[in-house]
C-alpha cells in the first residue's frame, strides 16, 4: 500500500520514522512519500520537503512566512491527490495538518489517519470539530486522551507511547558506565545535574538563567546542559562562564547518568522519568504575574507536564509562571537531591506508576499493526 506521511519538526521526523519500519515489517510492500526529514528519508521513500522548510513556529515567525506556508500547503494537497495513497498519515502538527485534512476529506476519498493527535485537550479545544470531522482514525500515545476523544466521539486507538520504546531500546544498547561518561565529557567526580532548559531560544534565554542561578547554591553537583537540536553553540557561551558544561546530540545519554534534573515542560519531561531521574518542571515566561491570572482562560488541564498528566497526580512539582523563581528551584532541589530523601523515593514511586499506565513497550509496531488493519478493512 501506499502512504503518505507529513510531519513539522524534528520529534515528528523521529515517531514518524519509527512507524515507517513498523509498516514496512507489517506491509512488505509499503511505498512512503512525505513531508519530513532525515530520518523517515533513512527509511525509504520520497521526501518531497525537508520539514525545516516549511515548518515555521511562533506568532511572529508564521506572520512573516504566511506566503510561503499557504504555498507549502497547496503544494502538498496537490501532491496528495496526484500520489493518490492508500492513506494519508499525520504527525501532530496542527496548525498544517488540519488545513490539509479538511481539504482532502472533502475532496477525496483518501482516509486521513492522525498519528500524535494535536492536544486540543490542553488549549484549542475548537479544533474537535475540525477534527472529528476531517480524521478518520485518531492513534494516541498517551492513555488519558482515550476517555476525551472518545466522548467528543472520534474513533481513537491507544498503541502506547513511542517514548517508552525509544528509552527501552537506548538503555538495552547503552548499559551505564559513569566512568567513560565522564571521561568522554571531561567530567569530575561530582554528581550530574541535567539542565533541559527547552528547544527554542526564547525558552532558553527565559529558564536556563534561573537554572544556573539556582545550581550555584550546590557547589558540589555539575550542572550540564543539554543543546538543543539546530541551536548553535555560541548561542549558549552567555551560560558557560560559571563552569557549566554543555552537551549535544546526547541528552539519552546524559539522563542515563544524570542524579537529577530541571526540565522545561514537554516531552522531555516524560523522557526524564522514563530514565527514572528526579525533576522539578521549570517553565518561566516573559510576563510571569499575567499569565498566572490568565492560565485558567487557555488551558483546560491541572498540569502542564506530561509526567503530572498521565499520572494524573503530582508526581513532580511544576514551577510555571509566577513560581518559577530561583528561591523555588533550591527549595525543590534541597528535598531532591539527598539520595535518601523521602521526596526522592515518593517521586521515583510515582515515576513507577506513571510507567505502569503508560504500558509497555512496542508503539510503533502497534499503530501500523492497527493502521493495516484498518485499511485492509
Amino acid at each position: 500500500m501506499k502512504y503518505y506521511l507529513i510531519v513539522g519538526e524534528a520529534s515528528g521526523d523521529l515517531h514518524a520514522s519509527n512507524l515507517m519500519k513498523a509498516l514496512k515489517e507489517v506491509d512488505k510492500n509499503a511505498e512512503f512519500r512525505f513531508f519530513g526529514g532525515d530520518l523517515m528519508a533513512q527509511v525509504g521513500g520520497t521526501c518531497v520537503k525537508h520539514y525545516r522548510d516549511h515548518a515555521f513556529m511562533g506568532f511572529v515567525p508564521v506572520l512573516l512566512n504566511l506566503r510561503t506556508i499557504f504555498a507549502n500547503m497547496a503544494m502538498c494537497k496537490a501532491d496528495i491527490k496526484e500520489w493518490a495513497p492508500d492513506v494519508l498519515i499525520l504527525v501532530d502538527y496542527p496548525g498544517f495538518n488540519l488545513s490539509i485534512a479538511r481539504d482532502i476529506h472533502a475532496t477525496t476519498d483518501i482516509p486521513v489517519y492522525y498519528y500524535i493527535a494535536p492536544k486540543v485537550w490542553a488549549s484549542r479545544e475548537g479544533r474537535i470539530k475540525n477534527i472529528k470531522r476531517d480524521v478518520d482514525e485518531i492513534f494516541s500515545i498517551l492513555p488519558f486522551e482515550v476517555d476525551y476523544f472518545k466522548k467528543h466521539r472520534c474513533d481513537i486507538n491507544y498503541i502506547g507511547n513511542p517514548c517508552v520504546d525509544a528509552v527501552d531500546a537506548y538503555r538495552g544498547a547503552h548499559p551505564r558506565d559513569d566512568e567513560a561518561f565522564r571521561a568522554r565529557y571531561s567530567l569530575g567526580e561530582e554528581p550530574v545535574v541535567a539542565l533541559l532548559a527547552g528547544s527554542r531560544k526564547h525558552e532558553i534565554a527565559d529558564n536556563l538563567p534561573m537554572m544556573l542561578d539556582a545550581m550555584k547554591r550546590f557547589p558540589e553537583y555539575r550542572p550540564v546542559i543539554a543543546g538543543a537540536p539546530g541551536i548553535e553553540e555560541e548561542f549558549y557561551a552567555p551560560y558557560l562562564a560559571g563552569g557549566a558544561k554543555i552537551i549535544f546530540g546526547d541528552t539519552y545519554n546524559l539522563l542515563n547518568h544524570a542524579h537529577a534534573a530541571l526540565v522545561t515542560s514537554g516531552t522531555a519531561t516524560l523522557e526524564t522519568a522514563l530514565f527514572r531521574v528526579p525533576q522539578v518542571v521549570c517553565y518561566s515566561t516573559p510576563v510571569p504575574w499575567l499569565i498566572s491570572k490568565l492560565k485558567p482562560y487557555f488551558l483546560k488541564v491541572k498540569y502542564i507536564s506530561l509526567v503530572n498528566l498521565i499520572a494524573n497526580d503530582e508526581v513532580v512539582r511544576e514551577l510555571v509562571a509566577a513560581d518559577m523563581k530561583v528561591s523555588n528551584i533550591i527549595g525543590e532541589l534541597e528535598k531532591l537531591l539527598p539520595s535518601s530523601s523521602p521526596d526522592r523515593a515518593a517521586m521515583l514511586a510515582g515515576y513507577d506508576r506513571m510507567i505502569d499506565i503508560l504500558g509497555e513497550p512496542g508503539a510503533s509496531r502497534h499503530a501500523a499493526e492497527r493502521m493495516v488493519q484498518l485499511l485492509k478493512k
